[in-house]
């Protein structure tokens, strides 16, 4: 059974193999992979009636922080600047000491599959919404960082929502960064080169955390257990600063911006928040329920349940509603979501017939389709039918447990698992000992 990184390690090696293969055959295998030849590769965007923005938010330039990206209804532009959806190459590094394979080789590899891929948002677009808008909070999976569930995130925001996508700094980040202040040596000596993300202040430098992977003989419950503590409280910090930000309090932004945060003031409707996340990030949403009861719901995408406390569980008061793929889980790990039912509060679950661990992140649609099943980036049911299915069963769920008044309930029948591509509850069968 994989772990939530396990796929992408897998993906990793075969990526090295393919590379110390002969010329031939190493380009054959990237041309099925790679976006210069297909035209049909790229996260789609989003379908809301509301076009979607992004800036990113860093606060306090130590490890201590808050580092986010933010989705947000916007003006519409003629001329848009869509960022890079792998924002620098240290997230490549990052993703290669994941994966465990070279650098230098995965550096040209990864640029060349996804170095032209970009988030389906404009760039520091202007703020616009009609109405107050309600908050999520989104956390990444083990191995991932805050632009590669784009499509999730963008699709919350074209309907309204306000989108905190954090980058964890628990060291479960494929790569994550913040800054020192410069030494007076430094200052002295003159200029440093350039940073990847340019900081407002010219004292700071740029400072990179990568993974950390376990060590022989280390717990692999004690490391999760410790971190999913960790990115809960992340969660909570990103969650007050939006508080802050929308009562006008001045934004100290650590990155370079044109963003104007005072358009946001008065914006948010802080009756109505939810954490989602995927994976690991679907364990931080559990944690972060039981830690901050500011959020009224969860939704875990292909919940790990691995870093999770179940003395924690009967503290979990919200409604939570799981999206599973069919091939990700296991006994062990249903069982673990099951302790959590309970018969006050609603808990729903459902299952995407054909879908994979990584039919969630933005890589099931920037892979051929060939070498997408092979690496199981892809499921057999279409990534975009995937997607939709989990977009609008989460957003029928999010009007329902916040209480909005959106025509998301055309979509409650999802909720209970009713369409030809989805399951009611799980595929895997329990045996009575294993609850």
């Amino acid at each position: 059974m994989f772990s939530n990184g396990g796929l992408l390690q897998l993906l990793g090696k075969r990526i090295y193999a393919w590379s110390r293969t002969d010329k031939s055959a190493s380009t054959l295998a990237l041309c099925a992979m790679g976006n210069q030849c297909s035209n049909n590769l790229g996260i789609p965007p989003a379908k809301g009636p509301y076009p979607v923005g992004c800036t990113d938010l860093m606060v306090d330039h130590t490890t201590k922080g808050t580092f986010f990206r933010l989705y947000y209804p916007c003006q519409k532009r003629e001329t848009g600047d869509r960022p890079d959806w792998i924002p620098c190459r240290e997230y490549f590094n990052g993703l290669a000491d994941f994966m465990k394979i070279n650098r230098s080789i995965s550096e040209k590899i990864f640029n060349y599959l996804f170095g032209s891929f970009k988030i389906p948002a404009d760039l520091d677009a202007p703020f616009k919404s009609h109405d107050k808008c309600p908050v999520v909070v989104f956390s990444h999976g083990l191995g991932a960082f805050r632009t590669l569930y784009s499509a999730v995130c963008a699709e919350m925001a074209s309907n309204g929502f306000i989108v905190a996508s954090v980058e964890h700094r628990d060291q479960s980040a494929s790569a994550t960064f913040s800054y020192r202040e410069m030494s007076d040596a430094e200052k002295a000596a003159g200029p440093l080169p350039k940073p990847s993300s340019l900081p407002a202040s010219d004292t700071l430098v740029e400072e990179w955390m990568y993974y950390r992977a376990l060590v022989h003989g280390e717990s692999e419950f004690e490391v999760r257990n410790k971190q999913v503590q960790q990115r809960a409280a992340e969660c909570v910090r990103a969650l007050d600063k939006l508080f802050e930000i929308n009562a006008g309090m001045q934004v100290d932004n650590v990155l370079k911006s044109q963003f104007d945060w005072t358009t946001l003031e008065n914006t948010m409707d802080l009756c109505r928040i939810a954490a989602v996340g995927h994976s690991f990030g679907g364990a931080t949403v559990i944690q972060s329920l039981c830690q901050e009861v500011r959020f009224k719901c969860g939704i875990a995408l292909d919940v790990w349940m691995t870093p999770l406390d179940e003395e924690i569980f009967p503290k979990v008061k919200q409604p939570i509603f799981f999206i599973n793929s069919e091939k990700f889980h296991w006994a062990g790990n249903i069982s673990q979501i099951k302790k959590l039912d309970s018969a006050g509060i609603q808990r729903k679950m459902i299952t995407i017939r054909g879908a994979v661990h990584q039919s969630f992140p933005d890589f099931t649609f920037l892979t051929g389709n060939w070498i997408g099943k092979m690496m199981k980036l892809k499921g057999e049911i279409d990534p975009a039918v995937a997607m939709d299915l989990s977009n609008r069963a989460s957003l029928a769920f999010l009007q329902r447990h916040l209480g909005l008044n959106k025509d998301f309930n055309q979509w409650d029948p999802l909720i209970e698992g009713k369409d030809g591509n989805l399951m009611p509850g799980t595929n895997i069968t329990l045996l009575q000992s294993s609850i």
